[in-house]
């Protein structure tokens, strides 16, 4: 740090220096976040002070995320859900499964089920808490196999988790199937909707994975991927209260008893954000907006086939995994060439593309032209090659 302040306009000026080295995100489509919501963003600047961390002293805010939890609850089949709002999905996990394991003392080497499709946050769970995670194979649709899921359940097996928009296909696991394993086995289930909460309950799919089955014990949703919100918005919802006591620890020197929350500080502002987006879109305004990205996640398949390429599996939601031969190569000149961001997944090996809100009919059209000129690249060189 330097002994003076600078000057504002010297501040501004590197701060958009930095600002044009960010993509656009245009031309991303390896991303589940998006711009926000105007709305959100104003929302988002009237409480950029409030720190839900010692809320005792916010206590508009604190309502506010009350008002949120209980519209979440409301779209995911619940009247009273118990929870806070997190910083993403990552944490929110985090806090599920530790919730269990706190539930669960007496069983010395706890272990949980997740299908091997599950976020990477599940790798950091084994490490954190110290648990073992046991990973279930996929059947070809690429959800979990509920028979190997009850494989591998044994007396410390103290939950499943199950992912409702898995981040690399979009596919939504059997969750119905998996409530009924948990609920027979007396297990916890955690469903991971950190993607698919703020779209499965708009589209026109019988794909249940809510409190309304009752395995479900907790639900992982992002209201700053679809949900439209500002960063970090994410949310985790209990079922039952006791599952908060699980978490929660004494805070003797703020207005507050205890917390029950992994973070200490906690923005305010994206409590503001959340709602004011919520309030302001309404079911019909998330219905719209999903089904705009279910079209043009429609187009680009269609496009793409066009050019010869098919989708790993048919789109569940608005993630399109296409197979490509060389799809790292393929990645890199899209970057290099024509400044596209797509993303590739682990198994089977393909180009993954999230068509978010920021997407436009012009920019799926582009995007496929570009694509097409990469892959007649590749297979000219070939052809030179032979």
């Amino acid at each position: 740090m330097q002994q003076s302040g600078q000057n504002w306009n010297d501040i501004i000026s590197s701060l958009m220096q930095a600002k044009s080295k960010d993509l656009h995100y245009e031309k991303v489509l390896s991303s589940m976040c998006t711009y926000p919501h105007p709305i959100a963003v104003e929302a988002h600047k009237l409480f950029i002070e409030s720190n839900m961390g010692d809320y005792g002293l916010f206590m508009g805010t604190y309502e506010l995320e009350q008002s949120v939890l209980k519209m979440l609850g409301n779209l995911l089949n619940h009247s009273h859900p118990y929870g806070y709002l997190t910083t993403g999905g990552t944490e929110s996990n985090i806090q599920a499964i530790r919730a269990m394991r706190n539930a669960c003392k007496s069983i010395q080497n706890p272990n949980i089920v997740v299908p091997t499709s599950a976020h990477f946050s599940f790798d950091k769970i084994a490490d954190i808490l110290k648990i073992e995670v046991r990973k279930s194979r996929v059947l070809s649709d690429l959800t979990v196999d509920t028979d190997h899921v009850s494989c591998l359940i044994d007396e410390n097996t103290i939950g499943l988790v199950g992912i409702a928009g898995s981040t690399e296909f979009g596919q939504v696991d059997p969750i119905s199937k998996l409530s009924d394993i948990a609920f027979e086995k007396g297990i916890f289930l955690h469903v991971d909707a950190a993607f698919g909460g703020f779209i499965l309950p708009f589209i026109n799919k019988d794909l249940p994975f809510d409190f309304s089955l009752p395995g479900v014990t907790s639900i992982a949703i992002d209201p700053h991927k679809m949900g439209m919100s500002t960063i970090p918005s994410g949310a985790l919802l209990f079922r039952e209260e006791k599952m908060m006591d699980f978490l929660r620890v004494d805070t003797p020197y703020l207005t507050i008893s205890s917390q029950c929350t992994l973070t200490g500080t906690r923005s305010g502002a994206s409590v503001a954000a959340t709602y004011a987006v919520m309030k302001h879109l309404g079911r019909d305004g998330y219905t719209q907006m999903v089904s705009r990205c279910m079209s043009l996640t429609q187009l680009l398949l269609q496009e793409a086939e066009k050019i010869g390429l098919h989708p790993v599996i048919d789109p569940v939601m608005n993630i399109l995994a296409l197979s490509v031969s060389q799809p790292k190569k393929i990645r890199k000149e899209l970057a290099n060439q024509f400044g596209w961001q797509v993303s590739i997944t682990r198994e089977p090996l393909s180009i993954r593309l999230v068509i978010m809100p920021h997407m436009t009919e012009a920019n799926i059209l582009a995007f496929v032209n570009d694509l097409k000129s990469v892959l007649d690249q590749f297979e000219s060189s070939e052809n030179n090659k032979s």
